[in-house]
């Protein structure tokens, strides 16, 4: 609720500065055409101008928040030096155009034009080569940098990341969008008993996370008006913070990809992490239910990978040793079969048993 609140006084904040802008600029078209030429038809003119230039300010603030602070700072400094170089150009050859006074103005404004653009495009290009990370007045806004981790919502109700954090294998800032927040925040206050608990238990999850030391969370307040979907946005916001997105969704890490994002899938991290298990290997398990063939039993590993026991089903309830006879990946993970461990011994020591017929020799 806290964030909420503030979240509504920064937007009223931001409405009553606009507001001014557009009485400042007003007020300052108008006194600026009474000085000159004092008509109504002027002065109404004057008043106009001054707002479409408020208007114009607050079109190119928006255009100026959908670029990296790197490129802005690049174009700058690209600016800055394409006009000394363009100042050098123009006092050396402006002793040989003393005499020719009509030409001046032209060309050294087509000289400062073109030397100020290649240096604002040259320095936006080479913006992306600056690194703010360790700049600390930078630190309240999305890290903009590989590092950066952007959460989406399926991967904060599920929990795991909580997890993963706490052992420290995750580097760089979490960045977690405003718009994220507010999606987990409509399912927290659903009509649906299953929505409304899945909804809390991922706040729930972030008030942990937050939590812990050694875990840099930003809450970022960037959205993006234009797009309607929540991955398209997560999608957007990783381009613009060169960040990469942690996700359990399938279809997010097609469509993030296809897009050159880099995504960090928790269920394939899951499967990376399971214990290999090799043909041939004895496991303990517990038969837990029936297999779809017939005398099939089904257990489980501590991870959660299904173990399919070959005449398991008659020991239905009852721990028992298997051996493994193949592992079998398929897209949702990493599946067992075994057989019982008596069978196979059995059928083993019927082979060290085994004698060939004297016709065989």
């Amino acid at each position: 609720m806290s964030s909420m609140h503030g979240k509504e006084v920064n937007a009223l904040g931001l409405w009553i500065l606009r507001i001014l802008l557009f009485v400042i600029c007003g007020i300052g078209g108008y006194a600026f055409t009474r000085e000159i030429a004092p008509t109504p038809f002027l002065l109404f003119l004057g008043l106009i101008s001054g707002l479409l230039l408020a208007a114009l300010t607050l079109l190119i603030e928006k255009g100026l928040k959908q670029i990296p602070l790197k490129n802005l700072l690049g174009s700058f400094i690209g600016f800055i030096l394409g006009i000394l170089v363009a100042n050098l150009l123009s006092n050396a050859f402006l002793p040989y155009l003393l005499d020719h006074q009509q030409i001046v103005l032209p060309l050294f404004s087509v000289l400062y034009g073109v030397c100020g653009y290649m240096g604002l495009r040259i320095g936006f290009r080479k913006g992306e080569e600056i690194r703010l990370s360790g700049w600390k007045f930078f630190s309240k806004g999305a890290s903009h940098s590989e590092n950066a981790k952007i959460l989406d919502t399926s991967v904060i109700i599920d929990g795991r990341i909580a997890d993963i954090t706490e052992t420290g294998f995750i580097e760089g800032a979490l960045v977690i969008p405003q718009f994220v927040l507010n999606e987990l925040q409509h399912i927290a206050d659903s009509s649906d008993s299953i929505k409304r608990t899945r909804g809390k238990r991922g706040l729930e999850v972030l008030h942990h996370i937050q939590k812990q030391a050694i875990v840099d969370v930003q809450i970022v307040d960037r959205d993006y008006p234009s797009v309607k979907e929540v991955d398209s946005k997560l999608i957007e916001l990783a381009k613009e913070v060169r960040g990469k997105i942690i996700t359990n969704d399938s279809n997010l890490n097609k469509v993030a990809e296809l897009q050159g994002i880099q995504v960090l899938n928790i269920n394939e991290l899951a499967n990376s992490i399971k214990p290999v298990v090799l043909p041939g290997e004895e496991i303990n398990v517990k038969i837990l239910k029936e297999g779809k063939e017939t005398g099939q039993g089904v257990a489980y590993l501590d991870d959660g990978t299904m173990i399919v026991v070959d005449n398991g089903r008659r020991h239905m309830g009852k721990t028992i040793d298997v051996i493994v006879t193949s592992v079998l990946q398929t897209p949702a993970g990493r599946m067992i079969f075994a057989r019982l461990k008596e069978e196979a011994t059995r059928e083993s020591k019927g082979k060290d048993y085994y004698y060939p017929l004297d016709s065989e020799f």
